[in-house]
């Protein structure tokens, strides 16, 4: 009965690996054989070896390091913007009121739009002439002419992930939502009948309830912001105050057809996520032995 069992399990598995091997496997493997070379796109049959070259080369190129500090720095403040607005939200949304089904549709619109037209708009809103943030800012009195939040180096990355933020809170929301649904009701009542208030009821029970699905969502969200690329660059293009590793790579590969230098940015960027990965798997203590 077991070796049928394991033999079914493999006869279902073994379209998924398949495709994985296809789409991911063989590409991220040449991928690597390609950043032990001096190949170029315009011509990678020609090449030869040059070891580890290619990697030293990115690792002291400076502006890879700024790439880093970009993402890095974009990924921990959206993350955090998004984590505690996204719980925030998911509370207001998880009780009971009219029209709750209204506004949890709308409130994933902006998530559900894609990423590059989402960008479009809003460069259009912070335009420094007719940008309607620049305009209702004026009229406020908070500023006396235009700004050009997206050309201004100061400011284009707070830009980026200010828009980030609107975009993908609703994702934070959605997951986190999920996870408050599973608390049982009953701890709820059980608390309020012995007069627990309710910023504790809050702090002892449903924060350590919600936590295992606050993890998970953190670590997508983690990992789709430390990959980021259509956002920033649709906004600020080859701008370095902007520029993220996956866009470093996109440059050294397309912008200046060096394959072999393209492909071991693209290596040290997997290398790079794949640590951070790991590292928050184990921080966040998301195993089968914990849930």
């Amino acid at each position: 009965m077991k070796n049928r069992e394991t033999t079914t399990a493999w006869f279902f598995l073994l379209p998924l690996l398949l495709v994985l091997t296809a789409v991911a496997a063989w590409p991220l493997a040449r991928n690597m054989y390609f950043s032990f070379t001096d190949a170029f796109l315009d011509n990678p049959a020609d090449y030869s070896f040059v070891g580890f070259q290619n990697f030293i080369t990115v690792w002291e190129d400076s502006i890879f390091w700024g790439a880093v500090r970009n993402t890095l720095v974009f990924t921990f403040v959206s993350v955090a913007l998004e984590t505690l607005l996204g719980f925030a939200i998911a509370l207001l949304l998880h009780r009971a009121f009219v029209g709750r089904g209204l506004v949890r549709a709308a409130i994933l619109v902006p998530w559900a739009m894609p990423m590059v037209v989402s960008a479009k708009i809003w460069e259009w809103m912070f335009n420094d002439q007719f940008g309607l943030v620049n305009k209702g800012l004026i009229w406020l009195g908070f500023l006396e002419k235009g700004v050009a939040w997206t050309a201004d180096p100061s400011l284009i990355l707070g830009t980026v992930i200010f828009i980030d933020v609107w975009v993908t809170t609703p994702f934070m929301v959605l997951l986190i939502l999920a996870g408050l649904q599973l608390i049982p009701e009953e701890i709820y009542e059980a608390a309020e009948v012995s007069g627990v208030p309710a910023w504790k009821r809050l702090w002892s029970i449903t924060l350590p309830l919600a936590t295992p699905a606050i993890g998970v969502a953190v670590l997508f969200r983690t990992l789709d912001a430390l990959r980021m690329f259509d956002l920033s660059y649709v906004l600020a293009a080859n701008n370095e105050k902007a520029m993220t590793m996956s866009i470093y790579a996109r440059d050294q590969l397309i912008s200046f057809q060096d394959l072999g230098v393209g492909s071991a940015a693209s290596t040290w960027v997997f290398l790079i996520i794949g640590l951070i990965a790991i590292a928050m798997v184990s921080i966040l203590r998301l195993d089968r032995n914990t849930g």
